[in-house]
């Protein structure tokens, strides 16, 4: 920052809970006493790593033992019960169930039941039930970040889906939106700051929410208002060291995400045209086993084996779809809305630096430096502390989601071949020469 003049304030000193250099990497697996000091796009993003020149072994150096694949479920099972550990000290709980379908003269859309559970003094009383649709999420979301511009806020499922290809009514489709939802809700119970935010109370409680979107901006905070409207004249010279590796980190894992999405989308269209190929090519046997009555068994063996690997097949497509994409795509949102929080403070910390500079031009003696500049400098530790400590949970959250993430998709692998191994199994004795009966 420049400020020539006698009396402009001290650089700002670093808030926050911690400096960005003692965070854990967020997508480092190990506990966080052993995380890395700095925080820059890990190597493992980068350059891929075969498997294939070394022994197996997790990221703790444990080795895999590959004959018991079960294991993964047990895995699986020890990191959802990290979610019960804190249960006992929370005092709000919101869940979204119950979707129906509505269909009037001028719409057709989905509402969602909200249901409270609270002990927080604040709240009149200690269960809530309210329907909403998409848009009152899009609202609260608009409320948030307008009154809370110095918090990171977790992204909606986006709206717009393209007609013809997903049908927006279809169960599967109002399921996976509906968990997005769900989980849009607990981000936000699980911050210590946006979970008192006073628009959050009114869309978890409010019978009829209209009535408060036409308040508008009535509502808005001081600190909401004075962010909104800071104008863009003002030019960044260079972020701190810390929040240009926030940015360079986030740029580096939109894009690796963005990558295995774009694949991973491949690879499912990929396996639903060779499930078309497979339903195909298993009835094939069976009517060839009616021309062949030596071999009719055998072949109604094979016919049932690939009917078998289908369902193993479309029950794997079904996992990726439902449970694997909505993560990455979620994380990819996650991280604009982090870039978005970081351009805030971007547009804040140079609107100090050019009152500060406004100031040392001036060349006049003040006992002390003017109160707008104050502000202002107190806007840009707000920022930094908010931003750091919105990282530091963000990094946690995804850690604990890419785990289990990875870890569920390892388990229905296993499933799968499983599966297809013990469906093909199934058939070598009706493939095996018998002896004839004389």
């Amino acid at each position: 920052m420049s400020g020539g003049a006698a009396g402009a304030p001290k650089p700002l000193p670093s808030s926050g809970p911690k400096s960005l250099r003692e965070m854990p990497h967020p997508l480092a697996t190990s506990s966080s006493e052993e995380m890395g000091p700095a925080l820059t796009p890990s190597p493992d993003l980068l350059l891929p790593r075969s498997i294939a020149d070394k022994d197996l072994s997790l990221p703790n150096g444990t080795p895999v033992d590959t004959s018991s694949p079960a294991s993964s479920s047990s895995l699986l099972n020890r990191l959802q019960l990290d979610d019960d550990f804190d249960v006992e000290t929370r005092d709000l709980f919101v869940t979204v169930d119950d979707p129906k379908k509505h269909v009037c003269t001028m719409e057709t859309y989905i509402t969602y039941r909200v249901t409270t559970k609270t002990t927080r003094a604040e709240f009149d009383l200690p269960e809530y039930s309210v329907r909403r649709r998409y848009q009152d999420f899009d609202w609260l979301r608009n409320k948030l970040e307008e009154s809370q511009p110095t918090h990171l806020i977790p992204p909606l499922p986006e709206k717009f889906v393209v007609k013809g290809v997903v049908d927006r009514f279809s169960e599967e489709f109002v399921e996976t939106r509906r968990k997005a939802l769900d989980k849009f809700l607990k981000r936000i119970t699980d911050h210590p700051v946006l979970s008192f935010n006073e628009h959050f109370s009114i869309f978890l409680t409010a019978k009829d929410l209209n009535a408060y979107k036409k308040q508008g901006m009535a509502l808005l905070s001081k600190m909401g208002e004075s962010v909104k409207y800071v104008t863009g004249g003002y030019k960044l010279r260079s972020r701190p060291l810390e929040f240009a590796a926030i940015g360079d980190y986030l740029d580096t894992f939109s894009l690796k995400l963005g990558t295995i999405d774009r694949i991973a989308q491949r690879i499912i269209k990929e396996q639903l045209e060779y499930l078309v190929e497979l339903r195909e090519y298993g009835p094939v046997y069976s009517t060839w086993g009616g021309l062949e009555v030596e071999l009719s068994e055998p072949l109604e063996g094979v016919s049932a084996c690939i009917g078998n690997c289908c369902t193993a097949l479309e029950e794997l497509s079904e996992d990726m779809t439902e449970d694997f994409l909505p993560v990455l795509r979620e994380y990819i949102l996650y991280a604009e809305s982090m870039k978005n929080v970081l351009k805030k403070r971007d547009q804040v910390q140079a609107e100090y630096e050019a009152k500060l500079e406004a100031v040392a031009l001036k060349r006049e003696d003040r006992p002390k430096v003017p109160t707008d500049v104050e502000k202002c400098q107190d806007r840009v530790e707000c920022f930094n502390a908010d931003l750091k400590a919105d990282m530091e949970r963000w990094q946690n959250n995804k850690r604990q989601d890419f785990r289990q993430l990875l870890m569920g998709m390892a388990d229905k692998n296993i499933q799968y071949y499983e599966k297809c191994l013990t469906a093909w199994e199934s058939i070598i004795p009706l493939l095996q020469d018998k002896p004839e009966t004389k």
